[in-house]
């Protein structure tokens, strides 16, 4: 008889799965869970032009992507775009695994963002635009959790910070702070705007996401684990 003990099983967050690409397809509410990835890659585009358009201050990456965008002749969606793909070459030495939703947020929010921002419009009171940057932060925290909750893996950015934290000495958090702070230095000196937004977005985006992220989450079934002949085959 054998006494080896079960694997347990992998520890999940609010229910979310740590999945293969073919895991995530077979996982189960495919129709639910690319509408809402769908949905939110869409509404985090939004959120992205409004901040823009408010000019109160934009989200850390998009300080560095306005700043790069206002030095070539390309959109801010397309920087946007070009930005994510160098990042997923970054996953490489990292050795994350892309899923569905990390290729969709690559590029399907560079194009809503192009969207969005040929349909907006800056307004001239200041109340507008403190609504604007309000709204847009919020809305990029619910944007976050639909995508999250989709469970089709995280984005090109998301990716980079957990990649590291697993092997570099330090917390998520600390990489999170530096990646930023480095893209927001970079980006403000080519040109991107920098202000109270980026403040209040850097501050209120962690507890907004885990405010809006619970109800979002989509429950599917967990991975198999693959047997050691699997692993060898896969």
């Amino acid at each position: 008889m054998d006494d080896t003990p079960e694997p347990e099983p992998a520890r999940t967050l609010l229910g979310l799965q740590t999945m293969t690409p073919r895991q995530q397809l077979r996982a189960g509410r495919l129709p639910r869970r690319l509408t809402q990835l769908f949905v939110g890659l869409t509404v985090f585009g939004l959120s992205m032009a409004m901040l823009i358009r408010g000019g109160l201050g934009m989200i850390p990456w998009d300080v560095f992507h306005y700043g790069v965008a206002s030095h070539v002749p390309l959109t801010f969606g397309t920087v946007a775009i070009i930005t994510a793909l160098v990042v997923l070459l970054l996953w490489i030495p990292l050795r994350e695994v892309p899923g569905l939703g990390t290729i969709a947020n690559a590029v399907w929010v560079g194009v809503a963002v192009d969207v969005f921002l040929a349909l907006l419009s800056a307004p001239d009171g200041l109340l507008a635009r403190i609504g604007l940057m309000v709204g847009g932060i919020v809305l990029n925290a619910v944007a976050t959790a639909l995508y999250i909750g989709a469970q089709f893996g995280p984005g090109p950015r998301d990716g980079l910070m957990t990649g590291l934290a697993r092997r570099l000495p330090v917390s998520m958090r600390v990489i999170r702070t530096a990646i930023e702070v480095v893209v927001v230095l970079v980006g403000w000196l080519l040109g991107g705007v920098v202000g109270i937004g980026t403040v209040l977005f850097a501050l209120s985006i962690g507890p907004l996401t885990q405010l809006f992220l619970p109800p979002l989450v989509v429950r599917v079934d967990p991975p198999s684990s693959p047997t050691p002949r699997q692993a060898r085959e896969t």
